[in-house]
């Protein structure tokens, strides 16, 4: 068991450094005074930057941040990505969250550049790319480290049992799996106040593609608008559809009530920008196939954290226990059916007072060092204290 503190990391994601899980670990290990760290995010959607971006910390502290550029055309560039850096530095722990990031994490072991290389999950689809040669050969590698890697990490049990089932990987055959959900540092989050429900604001957080369901909730608010109902509503994110829905919005006469704000790269914009709302919406559409079905979204743990009543559908697998325990509803993949949601919610301010304890006292549950300190304890990487602090 080696002291985190003692040791060396990579934490190895797509996207960007605020996205969690991956966010959650880096800033964990820095918060723990982990002798270095170092991070590299490649790109993950096609209009991300086209920029693979590494950080090194030491003892918490950035030290040196570099940018490579390369072309990006996901899903075909994915394969440029084990190529940077060409030659990372050994580090003790290697954090890959997808199986390209794996693999290039077990041929450092072998080289002895890596010493432990845990395979991070941060999603499941059983065809990923269809029925073609590309699933195939994606599902071959995921199934290579699945029982390669030194330790699995998923969100969920729907993904853990998905993945065992798609690959056959059963007790002994596989490296040891454990779950551990998306977190938040509840230290740092700032909450809606008690009288939010004041602002009438409806907020969305998310990417901008037909599964996240804004097309649906556009209609839902231009019928509450017909009623005359009073609300407003903010969007943020970027996507393939930001322009179409923008110019949807304002077809629908809703250009004076819906702001699309874009995309907030910095989580401390995120949690003000949800501390402002009222009410948090995640309209995914259940008509197609989507990883959330086996994932832990991350964003509705942020509209909890915020203290924000949650409408959404029952595509995430934790929808039933949101409703149960955390004060969510869950409605029909309708327009009409997201319209009356919303506007009993905003009526009902004893509701919504009662929604918004639920989140907060569930919430509670899930701060970032309670789930990740045992979880790299099974590893073997022992910290210092079960209770972290969020780093600045």
């Amino acid at each position: 068991m080696r002291q985190i503190a003692d040791s060396t990391f990579a934490v190895v994601a797509n996207g960007t450094a605020d996205q969690p899980p991956a966010s959650g670990l880096h800033e964990f290990l820095r918060a723990e005074g982990a002798r270095k760290v170092t991070t590299i995010f490649h790109p993950l959607e096609p209009e991300d930057e086209p920029y693979h971006e590494i950080t090194v910390y030491e003892r918490g502290r950035r030290t040196r941040t570099r940018r490579v550029p390369l072309p990006s055309k996901p899903p075909y560039t994915f394969a440029l990505d084990p190529l940077v850096p060409p030659w990372p530095g050994r580090v003790d722990g290697w954090f890959a969250f997808n199986n390209l990031a794996a693999a290039r994490g077990l041929l450092a072991r072998r080289l002895g550049r890596a010493g432990k290389v845990v395979y991070w999950a941060v999603d499941f689809v059983p065809d990923r790319f269809g029925t073609g040669a590309l699933t195939r050969l994606y599902d071959s590698l995921d199934a290579y480290c699945c029982r390669t890697v030194d330790g699995r990490i998923e969100l969920s049990q729907p993904a853990l049992s998905g993945r065992n089932e798609r690959h056959g990987l059963t007790d002994g055959a596989a490296a040891p799996a454990q779950i551990v959900p998306i977190g938040v540092w509840l230290d740092r989050v700032p909450h809606a106040p008690e009288d939010a429900l004041a602002k009438r604001r409806i907020v969305f957080i998310g990417h901008l593609v037909k599964r996240q369901g804004v097309g649906l909730l556009l209609e839902a608010l231009q019928l509450l608008g017909e009623r005359g109902a009073e609300f407003e509503c903010e969007i943020a994110g970027h996507g393939p559809l930001a322009e179409e829905l923008r110019a949807d919005a304002q077809r629908r006469g809703l250009d004076s009530r819906v702001r699309f704000v874009g995309f907030l790269d910095d989580h401390r914009d995120v949690e003000a920008f949800l501390a402002g709302g009222t009410v948090a919406v995640a309209p995914y559409d259940p008509t197609g196939q989507t990883f959330t079905r086996y994932a832990d979204p991350s964003k509705l743990k942020s509209y909890l954290a915020a203290g924000l009543p949650i409408l959404t559908t029952d595509v995430p697998p934790n929808a039933e226990e949101l409703v149960d325990k955390a004060g969510a509803e869950i409605f029909g993949w309708d327009p009409e059916a997201l319209a009356g949601s919303i506007e009993r919610l905003l009526a009902d301010e004893v509701e919504w007072q009662r929604r918004r304890a639920a989140a907060l006292h569930y919430i509670g549950g899930y701060d970032w060092a309670n789930l990740l300190a045992p979880a790299l304890e099974r590893i073997g990487f022992f910290s210092s204290r079960r209770n972290g602090d969020a780093p600045q």
